[in-house]
């Protein structure tokens, strides 16, 4: 059985400070082929669709749909707030590489 993703208390807490599930949106985490290492990340405000696995916590929602499900196994979905920049992160444990822009994976 599949593990689905986490998502962190501070990503949903910034969905919520965004305002998401107010305008009925949710958090998309898709995973596309692409970029410099094979697959790449596609982090997007989206509604919901029917066959979206959907992750809720604090009122917001995070959806991954089922192509991008088996790619995002015991994956944890944060939000990182740093320097160079404030943004959602994958920290994904079947990503064999990554590179350095962080939405590129190869597995």
């Amino acid at each position: 059985m599949q593990l689905p993703p986490k998502v962190t208390d501070r990503a949903f807490a910034r969905l919520a400070e965004i305002g998401a599930s107010d305008q009925g949106q949710a958090l998309r985490v898709a995973v596309e082929g692409g970029g410099c290492s094979g697959f790449q990340y596609e982090i997007a405000l989206d509604t919901p669709a029917a066959d979206d696995l959907v992750l809720e916590g604090q009122g917001q929602k995070v959806v991954v749909d089922a192509v991008s499900l088996p790619f995002l196994e015991n994956a944890v979905i944060d939000f990182s707030d740093e320097l160079i920049g404030a943004r959602f992160v994958i920290e994904n444990p079947n990503a064999s590489s990554s590179c350095g822009c962080g939405t590129s994976f190869s597995m």
